[in-house]
């Protein structure tokens, strides 16, 4: 396969679609961990293609969905009351904080800017050295590299005016809370295939041996995600759990060397919280010591008290699988894209919005 079309070719869902009729004798339920895989999973109509006896179901792969309520504030409080540029990916401005969010403070008069990479905020800082630009670093290990190379552009040009507010999370450590979790009810994985072109594929090896889960490493394309529940099935039915690489053509065992090697440089491994899942240990990556003044939590004093999330909400049952959007008494009400009561109803990775913009799913 060399082009787009070819990985959503009707006749290649079919026979996918087929083979998993004939593979699957019983209930399985699998999570796709990634937001992207959710949203192609739901736009094409897979999950009501899908034979009965399979159960898809939701993970918190969506790095603005997880990205706590206490450091939107922090990034609301950098904007208003520190007068900073802040600078941002689009999905993030317009996640409800404890009051407010970004676009809201915007709308009130702060410099909120939406950028499409993290070197546009670095340049922006060089060509307002009379300004503090703050970067809002959200992400899995996917962003992680282009915000690294940020900070590292910035000392390289001397930049004394140029900081990030660092959210990454690490995709691991999350799906072993999940299957630590009490009411789990998962029994394989499909692994986030842009994850796994960063990092790789070793860190999944003790998943599957501590868990005995099988957990296949899987593109976003109805083709690669047929392909990757079929790999998952064929394990399930025979009784194996195995590392398997369904996204080949991305994703390279030992990962992107460069960009592993530039992540290194700034960024150290850390417990984290995730919003919805609570702490989880070392489930996160936060700027060196050594380049604290790149960090924008140390660069400003900033003291926010942690905030209760809204009762109404049930965003933290859905990233860990437990329910489905639909379940949730205030979904397409009280919640929907343009009022918000959590993040998976606005972010495009979020699996809240997927079931809201595209009706008919299971």
């Amino acid at each position: 396969m060399k082009f787009l079309t070819e990985y959503r070719n009707p006749e290649m869902v079919a026979m996918y679609l087929d083979e998993l009729r004939k593979t699957v004798t019983r209930p399985w339920t699998i999570m796709e961990v990634c937001g992207g895989q959710t949203h192609s999973l739901v736009k094409n109509g897979i999950l009501n293609l899908l034979p009965p006896q399979i159960q898809m179901v939701h993970g918190p792969g969506c790095p603005v969905c997880v990205t706590p309520l206490q450091l939107i504030d922090k990034a609301v409080f950098l904007a208003e009351k520190k007068g900073v540029i802040l600078c941002s990916f689009g999905d993030m401005i317009r996640v409800p904080g404890s009051e407010r969010s970004l676009l809201e403070a915007k709308a009130a008069g702060a410099d909120v800017r939406i950028m499409y990479s993290p070197l546009e905020a670095v340049k922006m800082a060089k060509e307002n050295p009379d300004r503090e630009v703050v970067f809002f670093a959200v992400g899995f290990e996917t962003t992680a590299p282009a915000n690294a190379l940020s900070v590292i552009h910035a000392k390289l040009l001397g930049l004394k005016n140029y900081s990030i507010l660092a959210s990454h999370v690490l995709v691991p450590p999350a799906m072993e809370a999940i299957m630590n979790d009490e009411v789990t009810r998962i029994q394989a994985f499909l692994a986030a295939g842009h994850v796994c072109a960063i990092m790789g594929m070793g860190q999944y090896y003790d998943l599957v041996e501590k868990f005995d889960v099988p957990i296949v490493v899987t593109g976003f394309e109805p083709v690669d995600l047929l392909q990757g529940i079929l790999m998952t099935v064929r394990q399930l039915e025979t009784g194996k759990a195995n590392l398997e690489n369904q996204y080949a053509r991305v994703v390279k065992p030992e990962g992107n060397p460069e960009a592993l090697k530039i992540i290194k440089q700034v960024f150290k491994v850390t417990d984290r919280e995730w919003r919805g899942l609570g702490i989880i240990p070392l489930s996160g990556w936060e700027v060196k010591e050594e380049l604290a003044l790149f960090d924008a939590s140390k660069r400003f004093s900033i003291n926010i008290a942690r905030a209760p999330e809204c009762p109404d909400c049930i965003a933290g049952q859905i990233l860990k699988g437990i329910k489905k959007p639909a379940q949730c008494s205030q979904f397409g009400t009280r919640c929907t894209p343009e009022h918000p009561l959590g993040a998976p109803m606005v972010s495009s990775e979020g699996a809240c919005a997927a079931y809201y913009h595209f009706a008919n799913v299971g």
